[in-house]
Parts: C-alpha cells; structure tokens; sequence
C-alpha cells in the first residue's frame, strides 16, 4: 500500500462524518489504537493532543481509530481533552483494509485484536510512510518529524 493511493473511506466519528476524501489537499495521520482507556492508548492519545499544535501548523489534522463505539470515543474523547476526532470502526472494515487486525496474546489467550499502527497520507491521497506495532515513547514526534519533512 505504501506509494499508493489510499481508498476512500467513510466511518463516524466524534465530529460527524469522515470522508478521507474531504481531507484532500492536507497530509493526514490516522492512528490506529487497540481500545479507548487502557493505559497505552491513553498515553499514545495524549501525546498526539499535547503535540497536536505542531500538527496543525504543518496543515496536518490527526485521526485516531478503533473499534470502539462512538459514544465510548466521545467519553475518551472528552476525558482526555483531545482536540483532534476520533472514528469508529465496529465492523473493521477500515482496519481490514490497512491490515491492522492481529492475533495478539493478552494474558495467555489468544485474541484479535489492533495492532497500534500509524499512517500518514500525503496532500495528493498517496500512503507516504506507515509504521506498524508502533511503541508508544517517541513515537509521536516520530510522526511529527516525518510530517515535517513532507
């Protein structure tokens, strides 16, 4: 997927409807997070929020994903103070297309899950840069940097 477009998608969010297509012309984050309120999306979320100035000054608005439900987003959303929309993807279908759905092991059992990834599309719709079973220290300004640099 890396160098291509990436497919349109519609999924609800915080703010109302996500169109990717409606955020051509803008690079774009969208992170993808296991569930609101454990203690690593808590963390990876509030460093997106403490350096979401950053990101809009390089015109880049951040999303962040995950199965959750849209009334659990506003809750984390609104706990957490992010300025930034979360989506809601019940079904996976959005988390199936960027391949972040894994067997992961919680406790000795075997579970599916997301794996926390991140993915920047440039203004133009291309998949610029991806990283995958991302460690949450670092990582944001990681993210920044690349943004950045585009």
């Amino acid at each position: 997927m890396l160098g291509k477009p990436v497919p349109d998608f519609s999924l609800p969010s915080t703010g109302g409807t996500f169109l990717l297509s409606s955020t051509r012309g803008a690079k774009v984050v969208l992170y993808f997070y296991p569930r609101d309120n454990t203690p690593g999306c808590t963390a990876e979320g509030a460093d997106f929020r403490d350096f979401y100035p950053q990101f809009q000054r390089a015109g880049c608005p951040v999303f962040g994903i995950s199965r959750d439900s849209l009334k659990s987003h506003q809750n984390f959303k609104a706990k957490m103070k992010f300025p930034f929309e979360l989506l809601s993807d019940p079904d996976e279908a959005v988390c199936e297309r960027f391949g972040v759905m894994k067997q992961k092991n919680m406790y000795g059992k075997k579970v599916r899950g997301i794996e926390r990834s991140t993915f920047v599309v440039d203004a133009s719709g291309v998949l610029a840069r991806e990283w995958r079973g991302v460690k949450v220290p670092g990582h944001v300004q990681e993210v920044l940097n690349f943004v950045k640099a585009l």
